[in-house]
């Protein structure tokens, strides 16, 4: 993985942050309303320092949109298995979304007026929830996670192999300008698709800690949209929107001149 491609993915963790709070909490009524009191509140409980770089969202992104990359060349990338990725990742993709729900940074110690975090990192987060909702807990959200990704990828890979096709003139060879543009379109497509159950598998994954509020996805869908309105199932498209074009922009040229490299 190159060096910009993890600062890309890194910095893309930073804005998931917000994406997830907006996601999931009706508190909050924009971007800038949610950037703004995460900061207020979250400097005033001593967590300046966290805000929000210890959410454990940075190294995620940094590396799991290779994954359906890492062994294919381009033209098969397409057939990369989703279910089984969605499957292996639950775990991980729930534990991320329940540390940057946290509103308390990770400490040993406890906060002003007694308050507790209630998980001190990754690892402290997987074994609360293994011990206080067994293993299922640490696969809540996975059949949303896959109805999630499956025709997304599906999105991601059409339109970027469409692009460079379209872009590119018969027999000559895409350029890095070509992978540019065709990547990041290719990235923001395929969250514009993904968006709806982003919002919902968000929500089952935070569904355990207050208590079993959603009988299932379905149940989700109705509940939210009841409640907030058909847009509920569009919070986060704008920051999907705005990290996801240069994320894969970087993430494809990069790939395609690794790729080069290696069949040289």
């Amino acid at each position: 993985m190159s060096a910009a491609e993890f600062i890309a993915g890194w910095l893309s963790g930073l804005v998931v942050s917000f994406q997830v709070r907006l996601q999931t909490q009706s508190r909050y009524r924009s971007i800038l309303h949610c950037v703004l009191r995460t900061y207020r509140e979250e400097t005033q409980k001593g967590a300046g320092n966290s805000f929000p770089l210890d959410r454990g969202a940075g190294n995620q992104d940094s590396w799991v949109p290779l994954l359906p990359l890492s062994f294919l060349p381009t033209n098969q990338a397409a057939h990369s298995p989703p279910l089984l990725q969605a499957v292996v990742l639950a775990p991980v993709d729930l534990i991320k979304v329940r540390l940057q729900n946290q509103t308390h940074p990770f400490s040993r110690r406890s906060l002003p007026g007694g308050a507790v975090p209630q998980y001190r990192g990754p690892v402290h987060c997987a074994v609360s929830i293994l011990r206080e909702e067994g293993l299922t807990g640490l696969f809540r959200g996975t059949r949303a996670l896959m109805l999630r990704d499956t025709p997304s990828m599906a999105v991601y890979f059409l339109t970027y192999t469409g692009l460079c096709r379209g872009m590119t003139a018969q027999g000559k060879e895409p350029d890095s300008v070509t992978f540019l543009i065709a990547g990041g379109c290719a990235g923001t497509a395929s969250w514009a698709s993904a968006t709806p159950m982003d919002v919902i598998k968000a929500r089952l994954q935070m569904d355990g800690v207050k208590g079993v509020a959603y009988r299932g996805i379905l149940d989700c869908i109705l509940t939210s949209v009841r409640e907030e309105g058909l847009r509920v199932l569009l919070k986060g498209l704008t920051l999907n929107s705005i990290r996801a074009f240069p994320v894969n922009a970087i993430i494809f040229l990069s790939y395609e001149h690794l790729l080069k490299l290696c069949f040289r």
